[in-house]
């Protein structure tokens, strides 16, 4: 990084005394994720840019949010009174002009460096020369992403887990030029979140990733060899180590395309053949059977994404692929 003049030093650290902490927060990208960014933050009071790439995905979204809530209400988790105040917090756009004084911006598009870094040169153009550039990625380099800006002291990684409303912790991942100032800005949005914060120094999938990907792998290189079915071995797993989901389940909610692409990233950055991808999940992938997003992953889900009882996979791959594009 160039190294700036002491009156530059000066006026920028004069500047981040002004820069008070912001109740305003922008989440770009509304899929599972962004949608669960920007409701945990209006359930906190915070007001919410989400912004999304064409108004169709973003009606999509915001339907998706208020369907969300509504199942909350059933559960008595929510009142409607609290839902319609949620939602007025959570202001839609596709448009960039829309940004205005927020300083802290969240991406959760999909995993791509190359996506992540087009979209963080495009915020430096709109938003306050102070403002943080927080990534969700998952796997990719917090220092090369930041490397694409002008201001990689302003780059950080917060990786919030999925569903994202219900997980407790997040993340916060330093890049190499990362600074403490913006380690501050990210712990205390986290705390505005009511989130437990892990301070994580750059490495391949971190360690939620890292640690998590090999056991789910294994799951699906033991399904795949027929040794138990899919409900048995999640049964197994859960209880035996009393976890909400098996690895197969987990799998599913979080996208068998997304498993794929971080064990595709963790092989290829560590070397390590335990994160080479069984070859089950990608002929699943390549079949379209992504998990709850599509209605059929491990398991089968109904319309509002409820694992279907009895649906689990069985056999071998081949003949089990078969059978389930005969169900389909």
């Amino acid at each position: 990084m160039k190294e700036e003049s002491l009156d530059t030093l000066v006026s920028r650290k004069n500047e981040q005394e002004k820069l008070p902490d912001s109740d305003k927060l922008v989440v770009i990208g509304a899929g599972t994720m962004g949608q669960g960014i920007a409701q945990s933050a209006a359930r906190k009071g915070m007001e919410i840019l989400l912004l999304e790439v064409s108004e169709e995905s973003l009606a999509a979204a915001m339907a998706n949010i208020s369907e969300t809530l509504d199942r909350d209400i059933e559960k008595w988790a929510l009142t409607a009174s609290e839902k319609k105040a949620i939602l007025s917090r959570i202001k839609g756009s596709v448009e960039f002009n829309d940004i205005t004084d927020q300083i802290h911006f969240i991406e959760a598009i999909p995993e791509s460096l190359e996506l992540k870094q087009s979209l963080f040169r495009e915020l430096e153009l709109h938003c306050h020369p102070e403002a943080i550039l927080i990534t969700n990625t998952s796997t990719l380099s917090i220092t090369e992403l930041a490397a694409a800006t002008q201001r990689p002291d302003k780059v950080i990684g917060m990786h919030f887990l999925n569903p994202d409303p219900k997980v407790s912790v997040v993340e916060i991942v330093r890049g190499v030029h990362t600074s403490n100032y913006t380690y501050q800005k990210a712990l205390a949005l986290a705390s505005k979140l009511d989130r437990s914060a892990i301070e994580v120094f750059e490495s391949p999938g971190y360690v939620t990733t890292r640690v998590m990907m090999p056991m789910v792998n294994e799951a699906i290189q033991v399904l795949m060899e027929g040794v138990a079915s899919a409900e048995d071995i999640d049964t197994a797993i859960r209880l035996g180590y009393e976890l909400n989901n098996g690895p197969l389940a987990m799998a599913d909610k979080i996208g068998l395309d997304t498993v794929l692409n971080w064990l595709d990233t963790l092989f290829r950055d560590l070397g390590d053949t335990k994160y080479r991808p069984c070859p089950l999940v990608r002929m699943m992938v390549r079949a379209g059977f992504l998990g709850v997003k599509s209605g059929q992953g491990f398991f089968r889900y109904d319309e509002e994404g409820r694992l279907i009882p009895g649906s689990g996979l069985t056999s071998t791959a081949l003949d089990r692929f078969r059978t389930v594009r005969k169900e389909c």
